[in-house]
């Protein structure tokens, strides 16, 4: 087991994190702007997975914010930045599936697809 001093900067000294920690936590781009929170994430019934991270943007005091999903796998955490890194800028962001906070997709195969895809990741299932 490292102790706080071996660890990098991406470790954490637990692998797991309770769902409740994840959510609102920040996302930022790889130059350390702060592009949203993680409002909740979308886990697999059957595998236990998290698929998705649904990240709000937008709007002004919480209100008419977009969501928008993002695959799991696009997010690193940084422990010294407190939140998780993308490789995303808000131009590639704004430009990605989202919908409004009062709306669900149907989060299916063929939505997962256009999402992974978007991100340039081929859809797991």
């Amino acid at each position: 087991m490292q102790d706080s001093t071996t660890m990098s900067r991406t470790d954490s000294p637990n692998r797991l994190i309770a769902s409740n920690r994840v959510e609102g936590t920040a996302v930022y781009n790889r130059a350390g702007e702060k592009l949203g929170r993680v409002e909740y994430f979308m886990v697999d019934k059957q595998s236990g997975k998290a698929d998705y991270a649904v990240m709000s943007f937008g709007g002004l005091f919480g209100l008419g914010e977009d969501h928008y999903p993002l695959p799991w796998d696009v997010l690193d955490y940084d422990a010294d930045q407190g939140g998780y890194i993308v490789d995303l800028d808000k131009e590639k962001l704004t430009g990605g599936p989202r919908y409004r906070a009062n709306e669900t997709p149907e989060y299916d195969r063929t939505y997962g697809q256009q999402v992974y895809g978007y991100y340039g990741i081929a859809y797991p299932w």
